[in-house]
């Protein structure tokens, strides 16, 4: 029998803060949903939004990592893979597709996307690097001539 190739990349936005628990043998496992927006035409060729929901799930230090840094409204890129489960709830059979994460990129800066964890306003300001001196043989902009650039001249 061939192999199955299951992978799936999403960029999204948190829907709610992480939620990090451990379970009995100990091993950390954290759970968030993205919120994926994507623009179609109608049937009537306006534009319309729509937003779909995705559960993650992140184990190990991965979640640790996750619930540690990032918050509800913070935009991500999940790597991973889609595993479906199922369970017996209230005398009903239950079942979930969800993405278990291989890799969690935060982006955005701090502060972007109502996520990243800010300085509060009694913290002492990051002390900025000191300006560097210039150098005899630093060119300013207004010094360079607007020719065009001969690319037979680059040597790659």
């Amino acid at each position: 029998m061939a192999r199955s190739f299951n992978q799936v990349i999403l960029m999204g936005n948190l829907t709610r803060d992480p939620e990090l628990r451990q379970i009995p043998s100990g091993q950390s496992v954290c759970s968030f949903s993205l919120a994926l927006n994507r623009s179609y035409k109608g049937q009537d060729g306006e534009w319309k939004e729509a937003t779909d929901f995705v559960d993650v799930v992140a184990w190990a230090a991965l979640g640790e990592r996750v619930a540690q840094y990032i918050t509800k409204g913070r935009p991500v890129l999940v790597s991973g893979r889609l595993q479906s489960r199922s369970w017996e709830q209230d005398g009903q059979k239950r079942s979930k597709l969800e993405v278990i994460a291989q890799d969690v990129t935060f982006l955005g800066g701090r502060g972007e996307g109502g996520g990243g964890h800010e300085p509060s306003n009694d913290s002492e300001p990051t002390p900025k690097k000191p300006a560097s001196k210039k150098s005899d043989k630093e060119v300013k902009i207004e010094d360079v001539d607007d020719e065009p650039i001969n690319l037979d001249d680059i040597p790659f």
